[in-house]
């Protein structure tokens, strides 16, 4: 073997080089690798069409930690985040539409549909709110380990006790938003179709599921903990794309010693009398480390990357049923010109805002129903953000680049057929959404992108599609992230740790996940000795 790593990290994702930072500023000679010709996982910026950039997976920001901010000192290596002028865009088939956030009154919008719902509003944002500011406190601890001993008792002790804070009716809606149907928890609070879907669409974003299913209301609460330039709940663009933040985070690990590699995919994770040795690359080369970190999802780690003999016999079928796929598809757009909406056809403050096409939870339901006989829906969930509104860099003068996030397209096809052959079409019948609500969107596309879930697998190691490396369902969540015994990011295998998506507390690009398995790791380090490490 080549040089001997205190850690070596699977992936060069965000979470990979916030974890490799964390672990480098501690003292441990730390390599990353990465597989792809670039750093950053899915939050990287690449051109797509010559002289149109755009960020080609992850496209907007909101949850990454403002302690990893700090931490990292991004702001010294190019990080800026600029807000959205106006938070979503809902335009309804009918003309009418429905803004909220940032410069909207958005009282006064839900007033257009139901004066009820704009008078719950305020009560309604304290509720998540509440509920938000706590489990804030939680992303960036490690969950109660099941198993753990007395070290997981007290663990559970303080984290309970924050819960205990809250009034019996933030106890309350925190059972509802851990348990209930995205309509369910909606249902009670407001009456208008267009103000339910604007929320509704955070439960059904890279969650292949009808916001009817139990537990969706989770993943709507999981959307707003995030914060933008201290506004809480609120999603920015950075300049330079999604790349930006990775490549700041590159900078920073170099900064601290890192040691960072690309074109070098994993093939193996080695073992050597119960714990990890290093790693085999793709290419036969060998890398001895004492720890091993996976930024990689555990289907594609326990599954591929370990020879079975080295994990215990349950943990192996356990980690073979774990649930995945967003059921997404992913799509970059050149554009010569800015779309034109029915609802609001001038360019405006709406044109930089989350576009939501998705009118109803109707409207989302059928697109699951649907996806689930054909594939994908004949009249999907398209939400675009236009980021050259905000950022000149991304296209030439006068063009435009546009990210289409389309939802319920299946992981697999029903039919038996691969995303291969059926890629075009998929991506026609989100065009033709957008076209529904913007005539001539279609004839002012320069060039296209398109990523189907079988792409997204082969691009970024998302198996299936799967942009949050596991289900974020209440079976996948907190203590069973990834399954009980192994919340801590410690994994079955001696010096094995996962600190991607996968592990507490989950998908999006927050960089929590590092941050709390370089603690773990940290913490191990030093518990037994520099001299043994």
């Amino acid at each position: 073997m080549s040089t001997r790593f205190d850690a070596v990290i699977v992936g060069g994702g965000h979470n990979g080089l916030v974890c490799a930072f964390y672990l480098a500023r501690a003292g441990l000679k730390t390599c990353v690798l990465e597989r792809r010709e670039i750093l950053g996982g899915a939050a990287v910026t690449e051109e797509f069409h010559p002289g149109f950039r755009n960020s080609t997976a992850s496209y907007t920001v909101s949850l990454l930690q403002s302690r990893v901010i700090a931490d990292m000192r991004l702001h010294d290596h190019g990080y800026r985040v600029v807000d959205r002028p106006i938070a979503n865009f809902l335009p309804l088939p009918d003309g009418r539409y429905l803004l909220s956030g940032g410069q909207a009154d958005t009282r006064a919008e839900f007033a257009k549909f139901s004066v009820r719902d704009a008078d719950a509003l305020p009560a309604y944002a304290a509720a998540l709110d509440r509920v938000a500011d706590v489990l804030r406190d939680l992303a960036l601890t490690a969950p109660p380990n099941v198993g753990g001993g007395v070290g997981a008792m007290l663990a559970a002790l303080g984290q309970s006790r924050r819960l205990a804070r809250l009034d019996l009716a933030a106890q309350r809606d925190l059972l509802d938003l851990f348990t209930l149907s995205a309509r369910e928890f909606l249902d009670g609070w407001f009456d208008s179709d267009p103000v339910k879907a604007l929320f509704g669409f955070d439960a059904i974003v890279g969650n292949y599921a009808s916001p009817d299913t139990p537990g969706t209301a989770y993943v709507l609460l999981h959307h707003v903990f995030g914060e933008v330039n201290g506004q809480k709940g609120a999603w920015g663009h950075a300049i330079g794309g999604m790349g930006a933040i990775t490549q700041a985070m590159a900078a920073a690990c170099r900064a601290a010693g890192v040691t960072l590699r690309t074109d070098a995919p994993v093939a193996r994770v080695l073992a050597d009398g119960g714990r990890v040795a290093g790693v085999r690359l793709e290419s036969g080369e060998e890398i001895a480390a004492v720890r091993v970190v996976s930024n990689v999802g555990p289907k594609l780690l326990f599954n591929r990357l370990i020879d079975p003999s080295d994990l215990p016999a349950d943990f192996r079928a356990r980690a073979a049923r774990l649930k995945g796929g967003s059921g997404t598809l992913r799509m970059n757009v050149a554009l010569s010109a800015l779309p034109r909406f029915t609802a609001l056809p001038e360019a405006g403050p709406h044109l930089g805002a989350g576009i939501i096409m998705a009118p109803s939870l109707d409207y989302m339901d059928r697109a699951w129903q649907d996806s689930r006989v054909h594939g994908w829906s004949r009249e999907p969930v398209v939400e675009m953000l236009i980021p050259s509104t905000l950022d000149d860099s991304l296209a030439p003068s006068g063009a435009h680049v546009a990210s289409l996030f389309c939802q319920h397209f299946a992981p697999m096809l029903p039919d038996g057929r691969s995303w291969d052959d059926a890629r075009e079409d998929a991506a026609d019948a989100a065009i033709a959404t957008v076209e529904r609500f913007a005539p001539g969107f279609t004839a002012s596309i320069v060039a296209r992108q398109v990523h189907t879930p079988l792409d997204l697998e082969r691009k970024f190691g998302l198996v299936d599609g799967d942009i949050f490396h596991g289900r974020m369902s209440l079976d996948q969540l907190w203590s069973a992230r990834p399954m009980l015994g192994h919340a801590d990011y410690r994994m079955p295998l001696k010096g094995l740790y996962l600190c991607g998506s996968g592990a507490h507390p989950g998908g999006g690009v927050t960089g929590a996940p590092g941050h709390n398995a370089a603690r773990a790791i940290v913490r191990d380090w030093k518990r037994r000795g520099f001299a043994r490490r």
